[in-house]
């Protein structure tokens, strides 16, 4: 062993002669090994020590572990080599004592292993935390790694709230405890949600022993649903009902707020013996019908959106948590509505003018038909009394037909003045939908919003020269047009309908009326009354047979005959009852 040679002084010195092993006798070289050995540690196979980095290679690291020889780690089992500096301390697992090169054994690589697997134990057995890293999405959940240990997190494990993005998570570095391990997989199962429970836990019981109504929150949106949110408050849920979230109308809290949004709310109440806290987010924000008065005033117009269609009208918002009533009255001044849908629809942007504002019961009345100037004040100019106008059939009823005059403009044609001549039973029998019909105004009612209207006034009154053509008395041919239960309505020459009663047709009367005559028939017949004022002509075939031949009798009776009586029997006397005393065309008395 060589000493080191002291320094120079002013004399000269005899240099000290160095020894070789060879130098020394047998007591003093047990006396050295005896030292050198005091110095080393005693190792055992499969134990954890603490080594000095004395070297690094570009393969391995030499580490001193206080024994006679040094240590060799693969460079390979450090996760990052480039970390590594000599003279740093580190922890390795004794593989072996000695190879067939004389060093040890050494493992970095298994000493982390079991550093991990006692946390991993230590965490299952007392609950202690231990940090992970989430590496991969699989099924059910995720892979995590518990400093290179393999675990598995469970998805319903990972948070006290749903989990919306599990892609989101990889990479991510989080804490967990061990809650399960196979003993014969060294499966290992971790939730990070228990540890969330327990912080949770611990806040809801400082918050609920703090909590008091009227107190302003901030929380996170925790879930949505269809009567209102869950607010996470940060240990404590709560819930907002639909009917707190805003002064305005909703149909969803979704319309409000999103997932996740960080929001304000204050405590409107809180149930002690259920713990359960109500909040309220439109109560941050004044109410806004305390102000309403400096905003509206009746007359003004204001623009607001449709959010409820009723029967009898639409509830327009003009600001939020201000909603009024347009009355389908007030809807338009010229259509007839049925229903407020034909006029407007859900979300649809309307104008409207405020006609009373009721504060007290929070009500507003609004018009949409009050933005323009009423339009009958000039319709009743434009649609005066005797003037002609075209329009279109645009409905049929049993009572008559209305035509529109121009859009939004509709007039009333009665049924009964539709035709100077004819008996109509319904005015599909003269015209359809979507014709065009010439019309004559006949009055205007502005107040009512309602214009008569005639047809046949077009023309002039044909019964002035009916009066002379058809008196009674008078023989005239005519064609059956109608066949009803009491006679048969027959077209007269210029176009004029006659009423023949069952009675007049054929002696002793028609039982089966349809049997023995039909439309088209032409009949010989004789004026028995006219009636001018109500437009009414009653004929009889058997006057017009009174003196004529028993051939023309015959022949009649055979195109027409009746099973109560024979032909044989039609010379016989006709003892024609007396004129019909009638109303339009029923039949005449006996």
């Amino acid at each position: 062993m060589q000493t080191a040679e002291p320094k120079a002084t002013g004399k000269a010195k005899k240099p000290t002669k160095v020894k070789f092993f060879a130098d020394y006798q047998d007591d003093e070289l047990k006396q050295l090994e005896s030292l050198y050995s005091s110095t080393l540690n005693e190792l055992t196979e499969g134990e954890i020590l603490r080594g000095r980095i004395v070297a690094i290679s570009q393969k391995d690291v030499s580490i001193d572990v206080g024994f006679k020889s040094e240590g060799m780690v693969p460079l390979i089992e450090f996760r990052d080599p480039s970390e590594l500096k000599v003279g740093e301390e580190i922890e390795v697992f004794l593989e072996s004592i000695e190879d067939k090169m004389g060093q040890l054994i050494l493992s970095k690589r298994k000493a982390d292993a079991l550093r991990i697997w006692e946390k991993i134990y230590e965490s299952l057995e007392t609950g202690t935390i231990i940090n992970g890293k989430i590496t991969n999405r699989v099924k059910g959940g995720m892979t995590v790694s518990l400093g290179g240990v393999e675990a598995f997190l469970p998805g319903s494990q990972i948070d006290v709230k749903p989990v919306r993005d599990f892609d989101a998570l990889v990479g991510q570095n989080m804490d967990f405890r061990v809650v399960k391990i196979n003993p014969l997989t060294q499966n290992i199962v971790v939730s990070h949600k228990v540890i969330l429970e327990a912080e949770y836990e611990a806040r809801r019981k400082e918050m609920l022993s703090n909590i008091k109504v009227g107190m302003v929150l901030e929380g996170t949106v925790k879930n949505i649903t269809d009567f209102g949110i869950f607010v996470d408050l940060g240990g404590l849920d709560g819930l907002v009902h639909i009917t707190d979230i805003t002064w305005g109308r909703i149909s969803h809290p979704s319309e409000a707020v999103k997932l996740d949004d960080p929001i304000k709310v204050v405590v409107i109440g809180y149930d002690e013996d259920k713990q359960r806290v109500s909040l309220g987010m439109k109560q941050l924000t004044p109410h806004p019908w305390e102000n309403i008065a400096e905003k509206f005033a009746p007359g003004t117009k204001v623009k607001g959106k449709v959010v409820s269609i009723t029967d009898y009208g639409v509830f327009v918002e003009i600001e939020k948590g201000i909603e009024g009533l347009v009355h389908i009255s007030e809807m338009s001044w010229t259509q007839h509505i049925k229903h407020p849908n034909q006029f407007v629809s859900m979300g649809q942007e309307v104008e409207c003018v405020i006609l009373n504002i009721d504060r007290d019961n929070t009500k507003l009345s609004l018009s949409m038909k009050q933005i323009d100037v009423d339009p009958w004040t000039k319709l009743a100019e434009k649609y005066a009394p005797d003037t002609i106008h075209k329009g279109i059939v645009r409905n049929l009823t049993d009572f008559g037909v209305f035509v529109e005059l121009e859009p939004g403009v509709d007039g009333l044609v009665h049924i009964s003045d539709l035709s100077w001549t004819k008996k109509i039973r319904h005015p599909g029998e003269i015209v359809k939908k979507n014709d065009e019909l010439e019309v004559k105004v006949l009055k205007v009612d502005a107040k009512a919003r309602r214009i008569a209207l005639g047809h046949k006034q077009i023309t002039d009154d044909p019964w002035n020269n009916f009066e002379t053509v058809y008196t009674v008395g008078t023989e005239s041919k005519g064609k059956i047009s109608q066949i009803i239960e009491k006679g048969v309505v027959v077209e007269l020459p210029l176009g004029v309908d006659g009423f023949v009663p069952a009675s007049h047709l054929l002696q002793g009367g028609v039982r089966d009326i349809h049997a023995s005559f039909k439309v088209g028939d032409e009949l010989p017949m004789k004026v028995i009354e006219f009636d001018k004022e109500n437009r009414r002509i009653i004929l009889s075939a058997l006057e017009y047979f009174k003196g004529k031949s028993k051939e023309e009798i015959e022949a009649y009776m055979q195109q027409h005959p009746n099973e109560k009586q024979k032909i044989q029997e039609a010379s016989a006397a006709l003892d024609v009852p007396a004129a019909p005393d009638a109303v339009g065309v029923t039949e005449p008395k006996a």
